[in-house]
């Protein structure tokens, strides 16, 4: 997956976010809608959180070094793990917060219209950055749907923009509808209940990306076509009779740690062994270039086999 159409999305989603925040919370300001400012709090939420993941993206180039010898990849997985959390607290906690006191303590609106003019406008330009995101995902996901993407992306920028950027256009249908509901009833707790809802939206949204960045931190393997890639591509070496086990583990977004023992026949000299090591060390960079750290261990053709997915500490 391409860091560089990752880092096009968050810029995309950082210019309008911000540009959105500042018009809300004008319009916050002339019409004292609950909604609006938590639509405003969620844009300020959601621009920090792309600085986040920029910072992040920064963070994880630097080389590696002694005390982090696979690099510094995950780094990107722990910012995107503290976007969740400040999606969580600043964005959903403070909306339910708001939405809840608006509906015990109702008040009517002041000049709905520019409330309206605000909404529209920020469905534009979250548009603008929610069609960057599909694009950019479109590069990349293959057949997979968007949702499917979302679960097994490796690259966390792309999945987190594509849900803030969705939860915003939902939010801001639901700010939309709790403006025109208090309007045309003249009853603010609807402005209130728009607030609730869009905080309800932020918390479900905060709690899928926090179990996904978790599952990250803790270690993924490659995905199933690069693991099917890798395997076909060390079989193909002519000195590697099968693969007896294959274990993956994403390092950081772009970066796969591949380990194999490889099973050679027995009359093979160790100098055949190391050239067929070699060789398929190369066929698997090339199949999967991502696959930066490769350690292969080659055993003798017992002509047993055990099945790729079993545990490490198995028998061999």
């Amino acid at each position: 997956m391409s860091t560089e159409g990752g880092t096009k999305a968050v810029v995309a989603a950082l210019a309008a976010n911000t540009g959105i925040a500042i018009t809300k919370f004008g319009a916050f300001f002339v019409t004292g809608s609950s909604s609006m400012l938590s639509e405003a709090i969620h844009s300020v939420a959601d621009s920090g959180n792309q600085v986040l993941l920029l910072l992040g993206g920064r963070r994880a180039l630097r080389d590696a070094d002694e005390q982090h010898q696979f690099g510094y990849g995950r780094v990107r997985y722990v910012y995107a793990f503290v976007v969740s959390i400040v999606l969580f607290c600043l964005g959903g906690l403070f909306s339910l917060y708001e939405g809840w006191h608006k509906v015990h303590e109702p008040e009517a609106l002041t000049s709905p219209t520019v409330a309206f003019v605000v909404l529209s406008i920020a469905i534009v330009l979250e548009g603008f950055s929610f069609r960057t995101a599909v694009r950019e995902a479109n590069n990349t996901r293959g057949p997979q749907s968007l949702f499917a993407f979302v679960r097994e992306a490796r690259q966390p920028e792309l999945p987190v923009v594509l849900l803030e950027d969705a939860g915003a256009l939902v939010g801001l249908l639901f700010a939309l509808l709790g403006v025109t509901l208090a309007t045309i009833t003249g009853d603010g707790r609807w402005d209130g209940v728009g607030a609730l809802s869009i905080g309800a939206l932020l918390l479900v949204i905060a709690v899928f990306l926090a179990l996904e960045m978790s599952s990250m931190l803790v270690g993924e393997s490659a995905v199933p076509a690069q693991t099917a890639a890798i395997h076909a591509a060390l079989v193909s070496e002519p000195l590697v009779s099968r693969v007896i086990h294959l274990r993956t583990l994403h390092t950081g977004p772009d970066e796969i740690l591949v380990v194999a023992k490889i099973a050679v026949a027995h009359g093979d000299s160790a100098t055949a062994i190391a050239a067929a090591i070699d060789g398929a060390e190369a066929r698997v960079r090339a199949a999967v270039p991502e696959a930066r750290w490769i350690y292969l261990e080659p055993d003798l053709d017992r002509g047993e086999s055990l099945p790729a997915a079993s545990s490490p500490g198995s028998p061999q």
